[in-house]
C-alpha cells in the first residue's frame, strides 16, 4: 500500500496539459485540425503555445476524446467530404488577425507497411486531395501534414503525395519534406513517419533533433510509465482515468510468465509454443515483452494486446494498460480518453505523437517570428 501511495503522490501534482501552453509574444496563430482523431496534433500544438480553433474528424468516438480536451475549440464530427468551404467561413472570420495552421493526418493504412493488400479502389488514398479547396478558399500560412513513410511513394504514376507537393507549389507554398523518427524529439517509441511542412512566407523546414547522439539521452519506457501504479490483467485503477489493462486468459497468462523483460515467444517451453510458429521466424514482437531500459516498439491501433507486438509491460504480468500506451505517445495524464478501453488503444495508436507534433509547433512559432522580424 505505501508503494502505491508514493505512485499516486508522483502522479498527482502533474499540471493539466491545458494550462502549459506557453506564453507567446508572437501573434497568435490558430490550428485547424483536419482528420484530427483524438487530438494528438492539436495537444502538441497547444503545448508549443497555439490556439486550437477546429477539429474535424468522422469517429464518434475519438470525436468524444477531442471535445472532452479542447473545450476551446469548435469540432465538427464529419468525413471531410461533406465538410464545404462556406461552412468554415464564420470560423475563419472571427480569427482574423491570427495565423491559421492546417494540420493534417489523413488516415495512413492504405501506405502502411502492415497493408499487404492492394492499395486499387482504396477510396481512403484520395483523402489529402480534400485538403485543396480549404487551402484554395482560406490560404493557410502553414501547413503540417504527418503519415507514415511510403505515402511519398504512394501509388505508381506520381500518385497523391506528389500532386499535393506540386498542388502546394502551384500556390505559393514554399515546402520541405522528410521521413523523421519521433525517437529524436523525446518520444519514447521507434516510430518513424513521413512529415510536409510548408509555408507561405518560405518553407519553414523541419526541428533540429533534440534527443540521440550528441543531444538528450533518447526517453526510456521505464522513465516513461514507471511510476503508474500496478496491475494485473483486467484490472482498472480507480483513480487514474485510462489506466486499464485488458484481460488475458489463463493460458496467455502463463505464457507471459515465461516471457523475461525483453523476451518473447522464444523464450517459452516447447508445451506453451503455438503449433503455427513452428519453423517460423518472423513476427518475433508478438507476445513479447517491453524493456525499461529501452524505447518503446511502435505503438499500432492494437497497442494493449499481447498477441498484435511486443506490448506486454516489461515486469508486471498484463499487457501495457491504455493509460501506458497513451504516455507512450506523450499523453499527458490529464488527457483523458473516450471509449471502451479497445477504441481507445485505436485513438492512440492513430496519434500523431504529442511531443513530436509539438516541436513542430515550436519550430513553426520560431519561424514566424522570423519572418515577422521580432
Amino acid at each position: 500500500m505505501v508503494e502505491i501511495a508514493e505512485s499516486l503522490q508522483r502522479y498527482r501534482p502533474k499540471v493539466p496539459e491545458r494550462s502549459k501552453a506557453r506564453p507567446c509574444s508572437t501573434p497568435p496563430m490558430i490550428v485547424w485540425d483536419f482528420f484530427s482523431g483524438c487530438g494528438g496534433t492539436s495537444a502538441g500544438l497547444r503545448q508549443a503555445g497555439m490556439t486550437i480553433g477546429l477539429g474535424i474528424d468522422n469517429n464518434p468516438e475519438a470525436g468524444a476524446t477531442f471535445r472532452q480536451n479542447f473545450p476551446e475549440a469548435e469540432f465538427l464530427e464529419a468525413d471531410i467530404r461533406d465538410v464545404t468551404g462556406p461552412k468554415l467561413d464564420a470560423l475563419h472570420a472571427s480569427g482574423r488577425g491570427a495565423a491559421l495552421v492546417l494540420a493534417a493526418c489523413a488516415p495512413c493504412q492504405p501506405f502502411s507497411r502492415q497493408n499487404r493488400g492492394s492499395r486499387k479502389g482504396d477510396d481512403r488514398i484520395s483523402l489529402l486531395k480534400q485538403l485543396y479547396r480549404f487551402i484554395r478558399r482560406f490560404s493557410p500560412e502553414y501547413i503540417f501534414v504527418e503519415n507514415v513513410p511510403g505515402m511519398q511513394h504512394g501509388c505508381a504514376e506520381g500518385g497523391p503525395f506528389k500532386d499535393f507537393v506540386a498542388f502546394l507549389g502551384r500556390h505559393n507554398y514554399g515546402v520541405d519534406f522528410k521521413v523523421v523518427q519521433a525517437l529524436d524529439y523525446g518520444v519514447p517509441q521507434t516510430r518513424q513517419r513521413l512529415i510536409l511542412t510548408a509555408g507561405l512566407n518560405g518553407s519553414p523546414g523541419m526541428p533540429a533533433p533534440t534527443h540521440g547522439e550528441g543531444g538528450i539521452p533518447y526517453a526510456t519506457v521505464g522513465e516513461t510509465i514507471g511510476h503508474y501504479p500496478p496491475l494485473k490483467a483486467g484490472e482498472g485503477h480507480p483513480e487514474i482515468p485510462n489506466h486499464r489493462a485488458p484481460s488475458l486468459s489463463p493460458l496467455l497468462l502463463e505464457r507471459l510468465r515465461a516471457t523475461p523483460e525483453g523476451g518473447g515467444r522464444f523464450d517459452w517451453p516447447s508445451h506453451l509454443r503455438l503449433q503455427c510458429h513452428n519453423g517460423h521466424d518472423g513476427h518475433f514482437d508478438v507476445y513479447g515483452r517491453l524493456r525499461m531500459n529501452r524505447p518503446s516498439v511502435t505503438l499500432t491501433t492494437r497497442c494493449i494486446s499481447l498477441s498484435n507486438g511486443r506490448f506486454g509491460h516489461p515486469t508486471q504480468d498484463r499487457a501495457l494498460s491504455a493509460r501506458e500506451a497513451a504516455a507512450l505517445q506523450t499523453f499527458d495524464d490529464s488527457f483523458v480518453f473516450e471509449g471502451g478501453i479497445n477504441s481507445v488503444a485505436r485513438q492512440i495508436g492513430n496519434a500523431v505523437s504529442v511531443r513530436l507534433a509539438k516541436a513542430f509547433g515550436e519550430h513553426f512559432i520560431a519561424h514566424r517570428r522570423t519572418v515577422l522580424g521580432l
